[in-house]
């Protein structure tokens, strides 16, 4: 397949140039200047049209929040303890989630999926590509983070704590128990003996051997400093989710190199951490050198208006050229996915959206997405 004369999305270059890309099975085999069809090859004239990554929301709970399906669809919180590492989201993804259609036919063709906000530890996120029938195989990343929250939620989900100063106490000792776990185990491989393994304690070593990060969900601005507190106590690696009032915090934020995906951005103000909710965040964050994505955070706010959450941060001071930065390169950086996903790159995955307009004009419509190759719209 070969898409001619499109504005395409080239981050080496700056932003969007003339270019023609060939797609070769479900990889991008070579962008080029000028490129000529090979006999029988598949032409789409993209002239006019502007050409970008597929985009990769950072942080959903699409496929274990269905949309529209009420408490039968709802599997994002567990509620069985305010620790359950154990847990994973791909044991309550439904594939056939009605958002998934919309999601990719706007542009959205990757989402890191993840538990609920209301444990302090709630278990494994995983990215999916949003095509296919079957959970096990729309993984692109299976252990991506480890979600933890602090604040609010998990403060007052009636886990028999009822301040942050438990909330912290609570992660704590999450950790100190994989760390306690760790050596056990050492112990028991050195001496021969049985030992008998934890699931949740083995996700978690993955999380102390920095082979998964922990996403914190924070909004308030001692949460954000709680949190990094916590990662800077154990040596984690750990993104940041919400960032809602990071406003305030934003150099400290940069000072420790903290990815934050920023959102949801288009909801009210409907609890006190979220008092200082602004589409400014993004932009602030960014100019202090902090790498940022933008969420939907779905189904709080719908997936597959994406691009217009991000075009709000550009009407608020974010540059496009950092939108779509914030859309598609940096959230597959921070997912670990960048070997496969996130830009218009020969080698790399073709997930290919081309869109009718520039992406954050009013009026701008994908008139084709690929996903890996295959033809969604």
């Amino acid at each position: 397949m070969l898409i001619l004369n499109g504005k395409v999305l080239l981050f080496e270059e700056g932003g969007f140039a003339a270019r023609d890309i060939r797609v070769e099975g479900s990889k991008i085999k070579e962008i080029a200047p000028k490129l000529e069809a090979l006999p029988g090859e598949q032409c789409i004239d993209a002239a006019g049209c502007y050409v970008t990554p597929g985009m990769i929301d950072a942080h959903s709970h699409i496929c274990i929040s269905e949309e529209g399906m009420g408490a039968v669809g709802d599997d994002c919180c567990d509620y069985s303890g305010p620790l359950t590492p154990e847990l994973e989201v791909v044991d309550g993804m439904y594939p056939f989630d009605r958002a998934v259609e919309s999601s990719v036919r706007a542009g959205v063709t990757s989402a890191c999926v993840c538990p609920g906000s209301d444990a302090v530890v709630a278990g494994v996120c995983s990215v999916i590509r949003l095509d296919g029938t079957v959970a096990d195989e729309m993984l692109v990343r299976r252990y991506a983070g480890m979600k933890c929250s602090v604040g609010e939620n998990p403060k007052s989900a009636k886990y028999g704590f009822a301040s942050r100063m438990g909330v912290a106490n609570h992660f704590r000792k999450c950790i100190e128990d994989a760390l306690d776990y760790r050596h056990s185990k050492e112990e028991a491989q050195a001496s021969g003996s049985y030992f008998r393994k934890d699931r949740g304690m083995e996700n978690m070593l993955l999380v102390l051997e920095k082979k998964m990060p922990i996403h914190v969900h924070a909004h308030r601005s001692d949460d954000i400093c709680t949190a990094i507190r916590l990662a800077r106590e154990f040596d984690l690696d750990m993104v940041l989710v919400h960032g809602t009032d990071a406003v305030p915090v934003a150099d400290y934020i940069a000072k420790f190199n903290y990815p934050v995906i920023v959102g949801p951005g288009i909801t009210t103000r409907s609890k006190q951490e979220l008092w200082g909710k602004t589409f400014e965040t993004a932009a602030v964050l960014q100019k202090a050198g902090v790498k940022i994505c933008i969420t939907a955070d779905h189904d709080v706010t719908p997936q597959y208006y994406l691009s217009t959450y991000a075009g709000l941060c550009v009407r608020y001071g974010l540059s496009e050229l950092e939108a779509l930065k914030a859309l598609t390169i940096n959230p597959a950086e921070i997912l670990g996915i960048d070997d496969c996903k996130g830009q218009l790159k020969a080698g790399l995955d073709a997930d290919i959206v081309i869109w009718s307009d520039s992406p954050f004009a009013a009026a701008a419509l994908p008139t084709q997405v690929l996903l890996e190759g295959k033809p969604m719209c």
